[in-house]
């Protein structure tokens, strides 16, 4: 794994896009290798380079964590947390 401070938009104009989102996208870089590129429009891209291999092991870890902050998210959005929250104003 390689952490890319700033990475210029003409280099990954070469690679084949695998996935976007608003911000981040996921190109193919060659060689069983990826490369998860923030692009955000109001700071220079930067980007991390991932072996193929890898992008199971993170993947399998941010399902993980989307577990966890779903949980989380989750029970403040209950009725008895919503409840409490509304108690605590009163």
């Amino acid at each position: 794994m390689d952490f890319i401070e700033k990475i210029d938009p003409s280099v990954v104009e070469a690679m084949e896009l695998v996935a976007e989102s608003d911000q981040f996208a996921i190109y193919a870089a060659g060689a069983d290798t990826y490369v998860l590129v923030q692009r955000h429009g109001g700071t220079p891209w930067s980007a991390v380079r991932i072996s193929g291999d890898g992008i199971f092991r993170v993947g399998s870890l941010m399902i993980d964590a989307m577990r966890h902050l779903y949980r989380d998210v989750a029970s403040n959005l209950s009725p008895n947390a919503l409840e409490a929250n509304a108690k605590r104003r009163d």
